[in-house]
């Protein structure tokens, strides 16, 4: 029997990115039946027996560090994103890497960025597998890092959108702008580029931006500053992290979903809103058009003339394509944590 380690210890900030996808994986893994694997989850110990009694536990500490887990014990370690400070300590212990992105080449310049290339370049020459989350980060990976004929996996995220029918209106939601709304969800960083959402609320002025996600940020103030010079504040709603329950409310409500980012790894609200049928205006940049696929609508600039003609351009054709709901919905339905999970499990039983 194959002794598998999996490190979660991502899983001590749950509603994050990276919390989110080792918690979805997780779950999965507990409905699919192996007897030749043993799977051991390597997470912090306010998290043990998240996923029940199907796995071996073992406790994550950040003296780890420091005094390494004995990997003898494992045949395969599987680190589920590329920053871990934890790593196999034997060399016949082989190590799968999962690589999300790489956007701290945008983020840091000179010798930072070097450090941490150099960085993950070490792992990546640990590795005996790589697997990464879109078509796009494996092309970012290519470019940026030497993998000497190492193997790479293209593994695709799923949706994690829970289904609440019986989801209620949230208080922020007004009578004005319960019906007429445009919705976008992200922590409030300039990489997300809500800024440039702005002028389709001046170019109507009946239209509300609702943006969910962590706003204690100079960038969120900066928006708030636009708009008020734009005179749209009013439009404009940043109304922090939200419940399960008010972004299904909101995914579903909404006349579209707007997304204007800059860098994405994946972009996995893209999938959720697509889920729902919603009209979709992305980017036109790194993941985007790969998960959005030929039923959203692109951005291929951000002056406000092209940002408000693709979305009136778009609105218009989704209201006269009585399909595209229900081809949206299907496009979203390839993306799912069961497939993703099959594949990490095909790959431990092949590696």
């Amino acid at each position: 029997m194959k002794r598998i380690l999996i490190e979660m210890e991502k899983l001590k900030n749950p509603n994050s990115g990276l919390g989110q996808f080792c918690f979805n994986i997780g779950e999965q893994f507990k409905l699919i039946s192996n007897k030749n694997l043993q799977l051991n989850i390597y997470l912090p110990a306010i998290n043990k027996n998240i996923f029940g009694e199907e796995f071996n536990y073992v406790k994550h500490t950040p003296l780890h560090k420091i005094l390494p887990v004995d990997s003898n014990e494992y045949d395969i370690w599987h680190c589920l994103q590329q920053d871990s400070h934890y790593l196999p300590n034997k060399k016949k212990t082989k190590l799968i890497l999962t690589i999300h992105d790489l956007n701290f080449l945008e983020k840091y310049k000179g010798a930072k960025q070097k450090r941490k290339l150099n960085s993950l370049q070490k792992k990546v020459n640990r590795a005996s597998a790589i697997t990464v989350i879109s078509k796009y980060t494996e092309i970012i990976v290519r470019e940026n890092l030497e993998l000497n004929d190492k193997p790479i996996f293209i593994i695709y995220n799923g949706n994690s959108l829970k289904q609440i029918p019986e989801a209620t209106i949230p208080n922020f939601i007004s009578s004005e702008n319960r019906s007429n709304f445009i919705f976008s969800i992200g922590v409030i960083s300039p990489k997300k580029n809500f800024h440039t959402l702005l002028p389709l609320l001046k170019n109507d002025k009946l239209l509300h931006l609702i943006i969910a996600g962590d706003k204690n940020s100079n960038y969120a103030n900066y928006i708030l500053k636009t708009a008020k010079e734009l005179g749209v504040e009013k439009q404009l709603k940043l109304v922090g992290i939200i419940n399960e329950s008010t972004k299904y409310w909101l995914y579903k409500n909404c006349k579209a979903f707007v997304f204007p980012s800059l860098t994405e790894g994946f972009g996995l609200p893209v999938v959720e809103a697509m889920s729902l049928g919603k009209a979709v205006f992305l980017s036109n940049l790194t993941s985007l058009p790969e998960i959005g696929g030929a039923e959203a609508y692109y951005w291929n600039n951000f002056t406000p003339e092209h940002v408000v003609e693709i979305f009136e351009k778009g609105i218009n054709n989704y209201a006269n394509d009585a399909e595209k709901a229900a081809r949206s919905i299907l496009w979203a339905k390839a993306f799912s944590w069961e497939n993703a999970a099959k594949a990490y499990i095909n790959l431990y039983e092949k590696l």
